[in-house]
């Protein structure tokens, strides 16, 4: 077996589900640490930075180490071509490819300082992801000229990213006795012409330093009445806005709010920033170089983001499978990390 797919299968075998990275983290460190020493390996929490400053041009590696919460998955198992088990795309195949580049002798005597960053908590809520922590208390990593964060992407590379948005959008009506409706006003039928005009909407396509990104909302959630015999006086729906990296935080907002026009109050939630295409990056067209990958845009948010805030350029490269990401029966093509893990090796010792 290839020695990247067996090292895959043992971290889909130390479970990681959000929260509970631990065990994990310990694994990865203790693998390192005869590679790295005591210096090389530094926890932060339940995340590692691993890597050594000698004044070569910095590059980094980022991947998180939890997962989904299981949907009744077993043992990881190869069959077919393909490696089975939580995790196995998003995103302990890229995990895997990192811990081998850091243990490849030429990549850490060659001409850049390479850092693996592995961090918990990224299958959660934005404002708990742990690469935050990370951040703040290694502030040098924003020294960094270019990174890759090995998130699903099929192989291909993928560039920028798309921002996330979430609001809640509420109806309001008046309650009373659905013997009697015409004493109040349903929230929910109100809603109606709103909800016809997002079912019939479609992506809208924004092409940005020549990537083409799609600009999607989504109802994701709708909540409203509280018996069976009364009229709702309230109807609430979390609309999801996925916007392209032309939009500033600011500008998606005032989006959202004109598209969701008609409802009666919205409240944004969260937010999160799209990450720019990193054109004209020497970093950047070296990865494309080596790894003769295709080079598409991030319909997703990814981290690529909030690198991008701190000021290194970064783009997305992983052997996972976007399409069995968080699926119950998630598997890789077993293929994949080596293909990875050749690329990052030639573009690393370069």
């Amino acid at each position: 077996m290839n020695p990247v797919n067996a090292t895959l299968l043992e971290l889909i075998d130390v479970r990681s589900e959000i929260g509970s990275e631990g065990r994990l983290c310990t694994a990865i460190a203790e693998r390192l640490l005869p590679v790295w020493g005591l210096d090389g390996v530094n926890r932060i929490g339940n995340s590692l930075v691993v890597g050594k400053r000698t004044g070569k041009p910095m590059l980094s590696l980022y991947g998180h180490i939890d997962t989904v919460p299981a949907q009744g998955q077993g043992d990881a198992y190869e069959a077919a071509g393909r490696i089975y088990g939580l995790g196995a795309s998003d995103m302990k195949s890229g995990v895997a490819v990192m811990i081998h580049v850091l243990e490849d002798g030429g990549v850490r005597n060659g001409p850049y300082d390479v850092v693996g960053v592995f961090y918990d908590r990224e299958e959660g809520p934005a404002d708990e992801n742990g690469l935050i922590e990370v951040l703040e208390r290694a502030p040098w990593l924003a020294d960094a000229e270019f990174a890759v964060v090995l998130e699903p992407t099929d192989c291909e590379i993928q560039v920028g990213c798309q921002g996330a948005m979430n609001a809640t959008v509420s109806f309001v009506g008046k309650a009373a006795h659905s013997a009697r409706p015409w004493l109040g006003e349903n929230a929910v039928t109100k809603a109606g012409a709103w909800l016809d005009r997002f079912h019939a909407m479609r992506p809208i396509a924004v092409t940005v330093d020549g990537f083409e990104f799609r600009e999607v909302f989504s109802v994701t959630t709708a909540t409203g009445g509280i018996a069976r015999n009364i009229i709702p006086a309230r109807f609430d729906l979390n609309l999801n806005y996925r916007f392209p990296p032309s939009l500033t935080l600011a500008a998606a907002e005032e989006r959202l709010r004109e598209v969701a026009a008609g409802a009666d109050e919205i409240t944004v939630l969260d937010r999160a920033p799209a990450a720019s295409v990193p054109v004209g990056n020497p970093h950047m067209d070296r990865l494309v170089e080596a790894a003769g990958a295709n080079v598409t845009a991030k319909q997703a948010w990814t981290d690529v983001a909030r690198l991008t805030e701190i000021g290194v350029p970064a783009v997305n490269y992983g052997p996972g499978e976007t399409a069995e990401a968080h699926q119950a029966d998630e598997s890789v093509d077993a293929n994949n990390p080596a293909i990875v893990l050749r690329s990052l090796r030639r573009f690393l010792t370069i």
